[in-house]
């Protein structure tokens, strides 16, 4: 008896390690298949979801120093944005509503985090334009974008257009990739896990504050009770 129950110890044991291992290799499956994809339109982007684990990319600071996302949330959770860049109209005035939602996350405990394809040295103009007293980050090779699954290839005819209005992409990140990524929303956990998404292929439409902090709150709410 005693040396069945030890075998059916070793049996659950095992079989732990493997769910864990799987759960593991599926996160990291998830990460990777974002790692590197720029989709073809704005509309087929495939951002990730609820429930997966934040991507480990780096970016750049206003100051051109290079930060791993993850530390500049400064162990908290966090609400990481992606906008077009500081030559986007739209963008601008999500920026400066974003102003009136910053207090409330930070008292909710989020961080709040815009990232955009922009040089460090124009996200520093956006910060001093916009009056902005939160964290504007440079992703100007799409390495977060990409890993987060929201960075698209903006068109020849598009490019064109742009550059009838005199905006240069190339000028803003110093690439020639000519990606953008899709204006959205991620709230992502202290641990890393993401509790929530928002993505809109209409670069016009945002996510308001209202949304923003409700969604917060309930996952605030949530974290906290769970001890997550």
């Amino acid at each position: 008896m005693k040396t069945l129950l030890t075998y059916m110890t070793y049996i659950i044991a095992v079989l732990a390690v493997t769910v864990l291992t799987a759960n593991v290799l599926a996160e990291e499956g998830s990460a990777a298949k974002h790692k590197s994809v720029v989709a073809p339109s704005a509309q087929e982007i495939q951002p990730l979801k609820a429930g997966d684990t934040a991507p480990l990319v780096k970016v750049r600071t206003v100051e051109g120093k290079s930060i791993a996302l993850s530390k500049a949330a400064d162990g908290q959770a966090a609400a990481v944005i992606f906008y077009r860049g500081g030559w986007c109209p739209f963008c601008n005035r999500h920026l400066k509503a974003l102003r009136e939602a910053v207090p409330e996350l930070k008292k909710l405990g989020y961080k709040t985090l815009a990232i955009a394809p922009d040089l460090p040295a124009e996200l520093a103009k956006t910060v001093k334009k916009q009056e902005l007293e939160y964290t504007l980050l440079s992703d100007t090779k799409m390495a977060a974008a990409k890993a987060f699954g929201v960075a698209f290839q903006v068109d020849n005819a598009t490019l064109n257009k742009y550059k009838g209005f005199g905006i240069d992409l190339e000028a803003a990140s110093g690439e020639t990739h000519h990606a953008l990524p899709v204006p959205s929303v991620f709230l992502v956990g202290k641990r890393g896990k993401i509790q929530f998404v928002y993505t809109n292929a209409n670069y016009k439409v945002r996510l308001d504050n209202q949304a923003l902090l409700a969604a917060a709150k309930e996952h605030a709410s949530a974290e906290g009770s769970s001890g997550k």
